[in-house]
């Protein structure tokens, strides 16, 4: 049985713009990113989705709300902490040259609080094990964050076409069949094109 999941980052807030690291910093969506959301939710009406989850942090669970109401989805938007941005500790609300004047040009290999790799992988795989587990066969639309979405990518499908960035409301698709993950699109904002 394949069981089918959309994994949509959030739509674009001031500090996107501004090139400071969020984290797990509660910040909102800006005008741009509910536009890109509603584009989104344009694309995906007329699919049924069985579920909606969000991060529990307001940038995505704005971007699933926005969704959920475009297609129509009859359920709860369920939330769920383990999907959440890699906390970023002391550098978060911070831009690259901040941290460099800060910490010097070696911040990254300082002790600031960041939420390892291997934390973020291990909360993700734990959440979505039990996903696939509850909902089997099911079609899920998940709204995370573009740190978060990367690492579980490239941990599940390390074939998988990976970029740097993920862009403002991009859908990452991954499908889960006979105990296997494989991705069928990545990094996807034909919505914001049109």
């Amino acid at each position: 049985m394949t069981t089918r999941i959309a994994i949509i980052r959030h739509g674009s807030t001031a500090w996107n713009k501004a090139g400071r690291l969020q984290g797990s910093s509660d910040i909102p969506l800006d005008e741009e990113g509910r536009e890109q959301a509603r584009k989104l939710g344009k694309r995906l009406m007329g699919e049924d989705w069985d579920i909606v989850y969000s991060s529990r942090l307001q940038r995505a669970k704005e971007t699933a709300q926005i969704i959920a109401d475009a297609i129509q989805h009859p359920h709860t938007l369920l939330e769920d902490d383990r999907i959440r941005e890699a906390g970023g500790g002391l550098t978060e609300g911070t831009t690259e040259e901040e941290r460099v004047q800060k910490w010097g040009s070696d911040w990254k290999l300082l002790d600031l609080g960041i939420e390892t790799q291997e934390e973020v992988i291990a909360r993700g795989k734990e959440f979505l094990t039990e996903l696939v587990a509850k909902h089997s066969g099911k079609k899920i639309l998940i709204v995370s964050h573009g740190g978060f979405i990367r690492k579980i990518i490239r941990e599940l499908v390390p074939d998988a076409p990976h970029q740097p960035m993920l862009k403002n409301t991009s859908i990452t698709e991954i499908l889960h069949a006979d105990n296997t993950w494989s991705c069928h699109l990545y990094n996807c904002v034909q919505h914001l094109e049109e």
